[in-house]
């Protein structure tokens, strides 16, 4: 009976091990914010927070300017993050992206961005990583508030299923 006991312990340690190793991620520097959800790293890889989707400033999107300088205040150039890659996930994009959750210490800026009101959940073909729960809740008491674009672009709606439509820049 200790014997299996002891058996447990120890996968349940080495279990435990393995998702800290999972959360340790892979330190990196930012060069460049390329907008609300994307950023450049110094060494040229790109990353696109993963579960997350803001405001397109390009496309003149309501609220596109704001969620970049959201963004670009979390993570200014020069500041090391940690990236982390959610398992059941894609690691990268079909333009070749790193999908990743970013880390400044221990704040999760994909979470941070959505609380803020500066992007919305967006579950890619449905899949929900290890966050989505903490995402939507974020994103429900963002909109419940006004906060960021849920305040700023009457178009917008939480629908994680789909690419966030933020509507046109408002002038």
């Amino acid at each position: 009976m200790r014997l299996a006991a002891a058996i447990v312990l120890v996968l349940v340690a080495a279990a435990g091990c393995q998702r800290d190793t999972d959360r340790a991620g892979e330190r990196a520097t930012v060069a460049e914010v390329v907008d609300g959800d994307t950023l450049r790293l110094d060494d040229g890889r790109v990353v696109r927070l993963v579960q997350i989707d803001a405001p397109e400033p390009r496309d003149r999107e309501c609220y596109g300017a704001d969620a970049t300088a959201a963004l670009l205040e979390l993570a200014p150039e020069g500041t090391e993050v940690t990236l982390v890659r959610d398992g059941v996930l894609d690691g990268v994009d079909r333009f070749d992206r790193l999908l990743r959750y970013v880390f400044v210490g221990a704040r999760n800026l994909n979470l941070e961005l959505v609380r803020e009101g500066a992007a919305a959940p967006y579950f890619f073909d449905g899949d929900r990583g290890r966050y989505a729960d903490r995402l939507l809740d974020a994103a429900e008491e963002a909109r419940d508030e006004g906060a960021g674009l849920w305040g700023a672009c009457p178009e917008a709606q939480l629908a994680p299923a789909r690419e966030l439509d933020a509507g046109p820049e408002r002038l």
